[in-house]
């Protein structure tokens, strides 16, 4: 069921990546790249409806933020589904970001009302398994949906999965959280709350690890369907590849739950940062240099893209429950905090990344190359913390 929950998620972001030609067409003909911000309007309303999920699961419960969140990501999947103008359109994602930040923070809290430490992370590792298998269908779905009901269609099927999903909640999930051991809505409680987590200083530490690991991702999400259209003229065949990036990236969060008793949280996201930044860094190097046929070029930005996938595998899983491991005592307002801020700023760091596309993947490898090691140097000095 939170493997469901979180699909959510990546359904509504990665069934829209084909569509970005017809809506570009449609609603900005003069300037294609701003198809992009439907996925960053998305994301924000998300980061933004966070604040507020969390605090309100701890008064109310986790079920009720759930639907209540699926509920409004329905209503705005179908103002989307009606919008006029590229404007409302992206008005109408971020309601729709906004409602899928319910299932999103209300779905982790839960979990910590169920676990913690390591079986957090492992727990949490197949849910990221299913959250990587999903984009291995959506843009397939997305182009299918497309060449039945054109663009538009997409948001009929984000309904039917929300709807979906509400169901299997309302009538298979009880509340975790006790009556007992819920905070009421109080603005003292609330920022005695936010100074707990945003004072202590390994929260802080993750959390900026997420969003440079969140932004890095979210920047080439921003421009691949871009980067097979326009680079390597392969917009056809684009849903079928991301099937193969997303089926391989999948396998990470599996090896990872394998792994995680054993290696530990911190040494496997450690060793994955340092993995992806020098890979990354190569990579931008040769692309820099323009040495390359362009067939052999497609193969190795296939291979760099599939690595950015395979590595979240590595690290989201394990941060959030790093990231979680002292505030189960308020776990709504801590999940709250902490996917916010590194939410927000991941789309801070995404939107400049996929608005430099300039016909290369070279502005998302150095953002990858950068971030990820600036992750690596964080979390060695987590270590110390």
């Amino acid at each position: 069921m939170l493997a469901m929950l979180f699909a959510t998620i990546a359904f509504s972001i990665d069934a829209m990546l084909p569509a970005f030609p017809a809506i570009a067409a449609e609603l900005t003909p003069g300037a294609a790249n701003r198809a992009q911000l439907i996925l960053s309007a998305f994301v924000l309303g998300m980061g933004v409806g966070t604040f507020f999920a969390g605090p309100l699961s701890d008064a109310w419960g986790r079920k009720r933020i759930i639907g209540g969140g699926l509920a409004l990501y329905i209503v705005g999947a179908l103002l989307a589904h009606y919008a006029p103008s590229l404007e409302l359109l992206l008005v109408a994602r971020a309601i729709q970001g906004l409602g899928a930040s319910g299932p999103r923070i209300a779905g982790m809290a839960l979990s910590r009302d169920l676990y913690e430490g390591r079986e957090m992370a492992r727990v949490m590792s197949f849910v990221m398994m299913v959250f990587m298998i999903v984009p291995a269908l959506a843009p397939l779905v997305g182009l299918w949906i497309i060449s039945f009901s054109g663009w538009r269609g997409i948001f009929l099927a984000f309904i039917l999965f929300g709807l979906l999903a509400f169901l299997w909640v309302s009538l298979r999930q009880g509340e975790t959280l006790a009556p007992a051991a819920r905070r009421p809505l109080s603005g003292a409680l609330i920022l005695s709350g936010l100074r707990e987590v945003l004072t202590n200083r390994e929260v802080r530490l993750y959390t900026v690890v997420m969003t440079l690991g969140f932004g890095q991702m979210m920047g080439l999400l921003s421009s691949i369907q871009q980067v097979f259209d326009v680079t390597y003229q392969r917009a056809t065949e684009f849903p079928y590849w991301f099937a193969l990036i997303a089926v391989f990236s999948a396998t990470a969060s599996f090896v990872n739950g394998r792994l995680v008793m054993r290696v530990g949280m911190r040494k496997l996201a450690q060793i994955a940062y340092l993995v992806q930044a020098v890979f990354s860094l190569i990579v931008f190097a040769v692309f820099a240099l323009n040495i390359l046929e362009v067939s052999i070029a497609f193969a190795v930005f296939f291979i760099w893209t599939t690595s950015v996938f395979f590595i979240s595998g590595f690290t989201f899983g394990n941060l959030n429950a790093l990231a979680m491991r002292k505030m189960g005592h308020i776990a709504g307002m801590a999940t709250s905090v902490i996917t916010a801020i590194s939410t927000i700023f991941a789309v801070v760091i995404a939107g400049p990344v996929g608005l430099a596309f300039d016909g290369t993947p070279r502005a998302t490898m150095l953002a990858a190359a950068v971030c990820s090691a600036i992750a690596w140097m964080l979390m060695r000095r987590s270590e110390r913390v």
